[in-house]
């Protein structure tokens, strides 16, 4: 198939839901001083602190000082395979970080996204929200990062920046509609394009730092689904002496039961999957209930102080809802298909004054604070490194439940 433009014909209202040879040139050139306005400091890694900044360079980086041409994995329909796509990341700006991706997580949501199981979106589109790489230039107002930083990038890259829900740190939730990593209207009016590729231009205040003990292959999980089970484990305040179940054992599931445990609980694991029973105690849980038809909870009725379900396809909330002590909550975080919502009967909350929630990943300050977290207690996502060429048949274990937990993409391989 001829190669597209992904950015011609956007219309404004575009928006969707908020998670082998590349040029060697292109490669070549991101790691030299780049062009006129951006500035490439150099850090010790003797020392770890920044060098004096160098004197902008007027070298060009494809024509004039961007946009800067690049490759990518697009999905071309909702069923096809995805095939390789040349396109462009913009011009770096005075804030921007350019970014040398060197992996890339692969999440159900962007299985969903291509699917359309959210909604409409236009093609070809490249996905990819747990991106982990390395610094290769920055503009001439960046503060954060140097030329060698460690970083990452998660679910999304800008937001209005002025709303209270901006304002209080909370960019996943703004109220204008944060852009996300994929499939969202860029403040240039081109479609956002995800980590499925080589080289990114990131708002520096949308990059997190990578701390050094954690393995740069297994960051990138960490920024969507270790946040996504981060984020209600602390709003919910699990803490020394809280019961937590966590339903389904898969990509979020199993950085969730790490997550919890390291905070203090005693965790559960519910699975319909008994060869994850010896997985689910090594993550830390002290016991596991097999989620199978006529499995009966009646003993743990009341158990729970916190439910965390990652289960992203329908099913019976009226089976766990129960076994929540009074005040306890329910937390959704698994989200499928639209069309196959899961619904409970309207006494099952009644009875103990019950609750049923949803929380959308963190916002950037939060995921920071993670990844802190997850260094401190060494929590890690297990993965299996995959090429870009072994892609669809990645997304497809990630449908038949066989993905041990997280697939994660080789930008080398």
């Amino acid at each position: 198939m001829k190669n597209q433009n992904p950015n011609s014909a956007v219309e404004d209202s575009l928006r969707t839901w908020g998670r082998r040879q590349f040029l060697a040139t292109g490669a070549t050139m991101l790691a030299a001083p780049l062009l006129s306005g951006v500035t490439v400091r150099a850090q010790s890694r003797e020392t770890g602190a920044p060098a004096a900044a160098a004197s902008p360079s007027s070298t060009p980086l494809g024509t004039g000082n961007g946009p800067y041409p690049t490759q990518g994995m697009a999905a071309y329909s909702e069923t096809g395979p995805l095939k390789l796509m040349k396109f462009q990341r913009r011009a770096l700006g005075a804030k921007d970080v350019a970014i040398k991706i060197h992996y890339c997580g692969v999440c159900h949501s962007d299985i969903h996204t291509i699917h359309g199981d959210w909604g409409k979106i236009r093609y070809p589109q490249i996905v990819g929200h747990e991106l982990a790489g390395e610094v290769v230039a920055v503009g001439s107002s960046v503060s954060k990062f140097n030329v060698g930083s460690r970083v990452g990038v998660g679910t999304m890259v800008d937001s209005c920046r002025h709303c209270p829900e901006c304002l209080r740190g909370s960019e996943n939730y703004c109220e204008n509609a944060n852009t996300q990593t994929y499939g969202s209207k860029d403040r240039d009016g081109s479609i956002t394009q995800g980590g499925y590729s080589k080289f990114v231009v990131v708002d520096e205040d949308f990059v997190l730092s990578i701390p050094d003990s954690i393995d740069l292959a297994e960051a990138g999980p960490l920024l969507c689904a270790g946040i996504t089970v981060y984020s209600p484990l602390r709003r919910w305040s699990v803490a020394l002496g809280k019961k937590v179940a966590i339903v389904g054992l898969g990509g979020l599931g199993h950085l969730a039961v790490q997550l919890a445990t390291a905070l203090g609980a005693e965790v559960t694991v519910i699975t319909t999957s008994p060869d994850k029973v010896e997985d689910a105690r090594r993550f830390g849980a002290k016991d596991i209930l097999m989620n199978k038809d006529g499995a009966d909870f009646s003993k743990y009725k009341g158990a729970f102080d916190l439910i965390l379900d990652t289960i992203p396809y329908q099913h019976d909330l009226d089976r766990f809802i129960p076994i929540l002590k009074r005040d306890a909550t329910l937390c959704r975080v698994g989200v499928g298909k639209l069309t196959t919502p899961n619904a409970y009967s309207q006494m099952t909350t009644v009875l103990s004054r019950t609750s049923l929630a949803g929380s959308n990943t963190g916002g950037i300050r939060e995921t920071q604070e993670m990844l802190s977290f997850c260094a401190l207690n060494k929590i890690k996502p297990q993965i299996a490194k995959i090429s870009l060429d072994e892609i669809d048949e990645a997304w497809s274990k990630v449908v038949a439940k066989k993905a041990r937990y997280r697939f994660v993409i080789d930008m080398k391989a």
